[in-house]
């Protein structure tokens, strides 16, 4: 299900944003917000979060203007999908 599947990468140390800084996985995930956020809506969406500990800041640097926007806080958001099972972190 190619069509179902999207697969994307951010190197810092390779790559730079549109502002010629490092590319971060919240700059990455900025170009694609609105897309992530509907599927965040779904029950069946997962995130999956790996790294360093300073990622869950990028989240809600990336997320929290569309919670907003859409009259949600992002932390609670968060929380409630790790409630539901949805949202995993692994930091270190």
């Amino acid at each position: 299900y190619p069509d179902q599947f999207r697969f994307d990468y951010a190197v810092s140390r390779e790559q730079k944003n549109a502002a010629g800084q490092k590319m971060y996985i919240q700059t990455k995930m900025a170009e694609y917000t609105e897309d992530l956020w509907a599927l965040m809506q779904k029950p069946n969406t997962h995130i999956f979060m790996c790294g360093l500990k300073g990622m869950e800041s990028g989240m809600e640097e990336c997320f929290s203007p569309i919670a907003t926007k859409n009259g949600l806080d992002w932390k609670e958001f968060a929380k409630g999908m790790k409630k539901e099972g949805r949202y995993h972190v692994e930091v270190y």
